[in-house]
């Protein structure tokens, strides 16, 4: 028997075109045409007990990120949302501030609300996702992992956190600090595993801070680094808010790269340093987001196939060699 994909491919067009056109939604007549037609020529009979079920929902997926004003989060939420436009569906953002508890209201609401789907960039390894999955409701992880057997878009973190590292002792620095995220996160604890890798895994991890991937957690990080008997002479920051905030206190102090050498994993979303001083390395945020979008609109459209992760890479920019700072 001829599947969904099979007719898509015929016609030209995505699976969740060939769903719009056998529920009944609207699509332009050509590519209404171009399916049947293939249809037709392929044998294909819907699955009238699934069209049932997707009809009860809404074409909104939500995507609920941990935090709306980091710039990370901006460019993957325009991936997600430009792909989804182009699908017929309309998206919804939802912001969690890393907090389980308002995760887990949002999610209620994506069900309550009959939502398509959810792309979601859990606040905690232990997000609940049981509801969602009673229910049926197609769910794509994006940034961060789930302990669920769902689809999931990633960046390689460990690798993210070898080559920043790699660069800084390339360039001569050995006491290379790291500034992560909260532990049980899977980015930051995989960037400090990449860290490690470098540093040895015999050295004591005095030049680690855990902070909460804001600039305000950067500086208070960076402060605590500088007041050891022996502070370091570079640093890794697991994201680029907390880049930006270990950048201001090394300003304040007069400890400046290349003099001092600093490493940011992602882009620094504002700074009055040249970047080109400034190891970085690049996550694909909006191709993160276009993933998501449409493993998640697949999903929609009658994907059965096992649950699949995404890894994409990233891109190591290093400082130039004998730029300032300023």
């Amino acid at each position: 028997m001829a599947t969904i994909y099979e007719v898509a491919a015929l016609a030209g067009v995505s699976p969740a075109t060939v769903s719009r056109v056998f529920n009944g939604a609207r699509v332009s007549e050509g590519k209404a045409r171009a399916v049947r037609d293939a249809a037709e020529q392929l044998r294909f009979v819907p699955n009238r007990t699934a069209r049932t079920l997707r009809r009860q929902n809404s074409e909104v997926i939500a995507l609920v990120i941990p935090d709306i004003e980091n710039p990370f989060f901006t460019s993957l939420a325009r991936g997600v949302e430009d792909r989804a436009q182009a699908a017929g569906y309309s998206v919804v953002l939802c912001n969690t501030d890393e907090d389980p508890a308002k995760e887990s209201t949002y999610l209620d609401i994506a069900i309550s609300e009959n939502m398509a789907g959810v792309v979601l960039a859990p606040a905690s390894d232990h997000s609940d996702l049981h509801r969602l999955i009673e229910r049926n409701r197609p769910i794509v992880a994006i940034d961060r992992g789930t302990s669920f057997e769902i689809d999931g878009v990633m960046t390689d973190n460990r690798a993210a956190g070898h080559s920043a590292t790699s660069a800084l002792a390339a360039a001569g620095h050995r006491r290379i600090a790291l500034i992560t995220g909260p532990e049980g996160i899977e980015t930051a604890d995989e960037r400090l595993r990449g860290w490690a890798q470098v540093v040895g895994a015999d050295t004591a991890h005095d030049y680690v801070r855990r902070a909460n991937y804001r600039v305000d957690g950067g500086r208070a990080a960076m402060t605590s680094l500088l007041e050891m008997p022996e502070p370091p002479d570079a640093v890794v920051a697991g994201n680029n808010l907390m880049g930006v905030g270990a950048l201001q206190v090394l300003t304040g102090a007069g400890r400046m790269p290349p003099e001092f050498g600093v490493a940011v994993i992602g882009d620094l979303p504002f700074t009055t340093l040249r970047p080109t001083a400034i190891t970085r390395v690049q996550l694909p945020a909006r191709q993160m987001g276009v993933t998501a979008a449409t493993m998640l609109i697949e999903r929609i459209g009658g994907d059965t196939q096992p649950a699949r992760t995404v890894v994409l890479r990233n891109t190591l920019v290093p400082a130039t060699p004998g730029v300032r700072a300023l």
